[in-house]
C-alpha cells in the first residue's frame, strides 16, 4: 500500500478544498449566469441552491473521502466492493481527467491575457474580438500557454499533499482574496459602480423562471467542484478531527463570496460603458471587459493598466487552485492504484492531458473541420463532462451515501463518532436523498433539453 499523505492544519484543509472550488466558474461563469438571469433574483436561488444541494452533497463527497482514506475509485471499491456503485468512482477519476484536459486550453489563455496585460498589449486600439479568435485559432501559441500551465500544476503536485497541495493553497488562495478586495476598491471609483451594484443586489423576481432556478441549480453544483472526485480524493486526506460540515460550509462561504465579489467587480465596469450587455457570456472576460477597462480607466491610464493586469491574475489564480485538485485525484489513482511513485503518476497524467489538451486546443483552428457529433473535441470535451457524466456522477454520490451506506457509518463520520453535536442530520439525509438527486436530475435532463 503507498504511503499517504495528509493536510496538516485545519485551515490548510479549507484553503486547500476552498481552492478546489474556487476556479473560473466563480470569476467567469457566475458573472455570466447572473447577467443572463436577472441578476439579484438568480443571486439569492443560487445561495439557497448552496445551502441546501451543494453542502450537503460536499459533505457526501466528504463522507466517503474521509471514512475510507483512499483516492476515489479505492473509496468506492472499499465501501461497496463487487458492486456497481464502484462505477461512482470511476466517474469521478474519470471526469477530471477529462475535464483537466480541456480546462488547461483555457487556463492557458488566462496565463497569456494575464502576461499581454501587465506587457501593456491589450491598448485601446486593439480589436478585442479579432485578438482573441487570432490567439485561440493559432496552431502553436495557445499550446504552448497551456503547457507552461500544466507544468506549473505539475510542480506543486509532485511535491505531495502537505508540501505542495496544502502549501500553495495557503499561499495562492490569501493573494487571491488579497486581489479581489483590491479590485473591488478600484471599482467604487467606476462610472457604472452605482448600477452594477443595483442590479447585483436589487432582486427582480419577474424573471424568475423554470430554467433560471434550474440554472443556478446547475451553478451552484459547478461551482463547488462536486462530482469531479476532487473533494472525494481532498477528503481521504483529512484527519479524524476535522468537522466535515463546518469544512463544507466554510468552504461553501468562501466559494460564494468570491462569485459575488467578482460580480462586483465585473459588474460596475460593464455599465461604465454604453451598448455592453451583462449577460454578454465567456466571450464578456477574453473580448469585452479588455475593452471596458480601457474606455473606464480612460482619464487614469495607469489605474485601468494595474486593474486589467490584476483581474487577469485573479483569473489565473483562480485557474491553478482549481487545475491542482482536478490533477489529485487522477494522480492518488495511479500512485495507490497502479502502485507508482507519485511522481512518476504525476508525469503520466501530465503528459496524458498535454497530449489530449494540444487536440482540443487545435480543434479550434487546424483541425476545426474533425467533428464528433457536429463538436469540435474542445467542445466535445465540454459537452461530455459538464452535461453527461458531472449530472451522473452527482446522482450516484447522493444515493451512495443517502440510500446504499450504513446509516451508521455516516452518521459517525459527519459527527466525528459522537465528538460533535449535529442537530440537522436528518435534514441532511433527507436532502441527500431525495432534493439533491431529482434536483440534479432536474439539470440533466433540462441540459440535454437544450443541447
Amino acid at each position: 500500500m503507498a504511503h499517504r499523505g495528509s493536510f496538516g492544519s485545519k485551515i490548510g484543509v479549507v484553503l486547500a478544498a476552498a481552492g478546489s472550488a474556487v476556479g473560473l466558474g466563480n470569476v467567469w461563469r457566475f458573472p455570466t449566469e447572473v447577467g443572463n438571469n436577472g441578476g439579484a433574483a438568480f443571486i439569492l436561488i443560487y445561495l439557497a441552491c448552496v445551502l441546501f444541494i451543494g453542502i450537503p452533497v460536499m459533505v457526501s463527497e466528504f463522507v466517503i473521502g474521509r471514512s475510507t482514506h483512499a483516492n476515489t475509485i479505492g473509496a468506492f471499491r472499499k465501501l461497496a466492493p463487487k458492486t456497481w456503485w464502484r462505477i461512482g468512482g470511476i466517474e469521478g477519476v474519470f471526469v477530471a481527467f477529462f475535464i483537466f484536459c480541456y480546462y488547461i486550453i483555457v487556463s492557458g489563455w488566462t496565463l497569456h491575457y494575464t502576461v499581454a496585460s501587465f506587457a501593456n498589449h491589450l491598448t485601446a486600439d486593439q480589436d478585442y474580438k479579432v485578438y482573441f479568435q487570432d490567439f485561440v485559432t493559432s496552431p502553436w501559441e495557445p499550446v504552448v500557454y497551456a503547457v507552461v500551465f500544466m507544468l506549473m500544476v505539475h510542480v506543486i503536485i509532485v511535491r505531495g499533499v502537505q508540501n505542495g497541495i496544502e502549501r500553495c493553497s495557503k499561499l495562492m488562495m490569501p493573494m487571491l482574496l488579497l486581489i479581489i478586495a483590491v479590485l473591488v476598491i478600484c471599482s467604487f471609483s467606476m462610472s457604472g459602480f452605482t448600477e452594477g451594484m443595483s442590479f447585483m443586489l436589487r432582486p427582480d423576481f419577474s424573471k424568475v423562471t423554470t430554467t433560471v432556478v434550474l440554472s443556478a441549480v446547475g451553478q451552484a453544483f459547478y461551482s463547488l467542484s462536486l462530482a469531479m472526485g476532487c473533494l472525494c480524493t481532498y477528503a481521504s486526506y483529512f484527519g479524524p478531527d476535522t468537522n466535515l460540515t463546518k469544512t463544507a460550509m466554510s468552504v461553501s462561504l468562501i466559494d460564494t463570496c468570491v462569485a459575488v465579489l467578482c460580480g462586483f467587480i465585473i459588474f460596475p465596469a460593464v455599465f461604465s460603458v454604453p451598448g455592453v450587455e451583462p449577460g454578454e457570456g465567456p466571450g464578456l472576460v477574453f473580448i469585452t471587459l479588455p475593452h471596458v477597462f480601457n474606455i473606464a480607466f480612460h482619464n487614469v491610464p495607469l489605474i485601468g493598466y494595474v486593474f486589467s493586469g490584476l483581474f487577469y491574475l485573479l483569473l489565473l489564480l483562480s485557474a491553478l487552485t482549481s487545475a491542482i485538485s482536478l490533477h489529485e485525484p487522477v494522480t492518488a489513482y495511479l500512485h495507490e492504484e497502479w502502485h507508482l511513485s507519485r511522481h512518476r503518476a504525476a508525469c503520466l497524467v501530465t503528459l496524458g492531458c498535454i497530449l489530449l489538451g494540444v487536440a482540443c486546443s487545435l480543434s479550434m483552428g487546424v483541425w476545426n473541420d474533425f467533428r464528433i457529433f457536429g463538436l469540435c473535441l474542445f467542445d466535445l470535451f465540454d459537452f461530455v463532462s459538464a452535461k453527461i457524466i458531472l449530472p451522473l456522477g452527482g446522482i450516484i454520490i447522493c444515493l451512495f451515501v443517502g440510500w446504499k451506506l450504513d446509516r451508521q457509518l455516516v452518521y459517525d463520520e459527519v459527527t466525528n463518532r459522537g465528538a460533535l453535536r449535529i442537530r440537522f442530520f436528518r435534514l441532511y439525509l433527507f436532502l441527500v436523498r431525495w432534493v439533491a438527486p431529482i434536483a440534479i436530475a432536474l439539470i440533466f435532463i433540462n441540459e440535454l433539453l437544450n443541447s
